[in-house]
């Protein structure tokens, strides 16, 4: 499996995680605190640790997480692990975030996803939330022998592929392609119009080649569908209609009726397959997908956004707001230096 490539041997963050129930199917850090950016997120030993904890019960694991660790939650934690775990599971992206925590000397965001939630969100792209973030080079800390959830990872990447290859050209380079990638998770995302710095994308990108080529290296030389010449960092596709006719149809569910909805005339009550196959033949094939993408991304980073204010509380979400907006100003000035 590809993301077996990047297990973490990192002690200091085995040692934040200590502070846990060890009740976690998978437990993984990202970002900037973790994989070196470019421009305003540069400086790593300043940057805060970001982690996702998948659990397989989230009540059980709350009442666990509200014995140790009570001054992480909001003023939700009155309502108690129940509560919790419905506004974890029932609103916005499926995952609860406790923000702004000192842990270790480190300041860390951590999020919280149920298993199940997260396993549908990898096949079907219905948030493309952690899924997105999964698609961008991560460091898995701790991994349970759960055959589906593996599965689902790994069927993450090569969705995350199919959708790159539509959005691209005949011919192109490993950098296209990572960039592509890297931006799934990001189409329609207001953030990127407020709060975060519009070279996002490019700075995940340009200083982690050889970990993206790590984590999607296998796939692109194993697909019957890409030419993949590795010492020259450039891959050819197919890009006739009976080619990408194949990749819409292995497309996630979620984003195969995106496009469906986008593209179906009122009235016309069309299949899926049959807008598909319209979508194939469309010189405008990857801007439909676009399309697609920022119809699921553009809800959910808002409702992921709002309800970040309640598991927050209103005073750290304002300090993580004004830390957000600081680094886009940073990369601005720094744009126009």
């Amino acid at each position: 499996m590809a993301l077996q490539a990047l297990q973490s041997s990192g002690v200091g963050l085995r040692k934040i995680l200590s502070h846990f129930p060890e009740e976690l199917s998978l437990a993984f850090a990202y970002g900037s605190g973790v994989y070196r950016q470019a421009g305003a997120n540069s400086n790593q030993k300043d940057a805060m640790l970001d982690f996702v904890f998948t659990v397989d019960n989230p009540v059980a694991w709350h009442s666990k997480n509200l014995k140790k660790n009570w001054n992480h939650y909001s003023f939700l934690k009155v309502f108690g692990p129940k509560i919790i775990t419905t506004v974890q599971n029932n609103y916005g992206a499926g995952v609860y975030y406790n923000t702004l925590i000192m842990c270790d000397g480190r300041l860390i965001k951590y999020g919280v996803i149920s298993t199940s939630t997260l396993i549908e969100d990898l096949l079907n792209w219905n948030n493309l939330y952690i899924a997105g973030r999964l698609q961008k080079p991560v460091k898995i800390i701790a991994m349970s022998e759960n055959v589906a959830l593996r599965s689902a990872l790994d069927k993450n990447l090569k969705s995350a592929v199919t959708a790159a290859f539509l959005m691209l050209p005949e011919s192109f380079s490993e950098e296209d392609l990572f960039i592509e990638i890297a931006g799934l998770s990001y189409s329609g995302d207001f953030r990127m119009v407020v709060g975060e710095d519009k070279t996002k994308v490019l700075n995940i990108v340009k200083p982690n080649i050889a970990h993206f080529r790590e984590l999607y290296g296998n796939i692109l030389q194993e697909n019957p569908q890409v030419v993949y010449k590795i010492q020259q960092g450039r891959l050819e596709i197919d890009k006739s209609p009976e080619g990408q006719f194949t990749q819409l149809m292995t497309l996630p569910k979620s984003l195969q009726q995106r496009i469906n909805h986008i593209m179906d005339p009122p009235g016309k009550n069309r299949d899926v397959e049959e807008t598909l196959l319209q979508v194939a033949h469309d010189p405008d094939c990857g801007e439909v997908v676009r399309l697609g993408l920022s119809a699921i991304v553009r809800p959910s980073s808002m409702r992921q956004s709002t309800k970040g204010i309640f598991t927050a509380g209103i005073k750290k979400s304002v300090i993580y707001s004004s830390l957000k907006l600081h680094k886009m100003w940073k990369g601005w000035l720094r744009k126009t230096s």
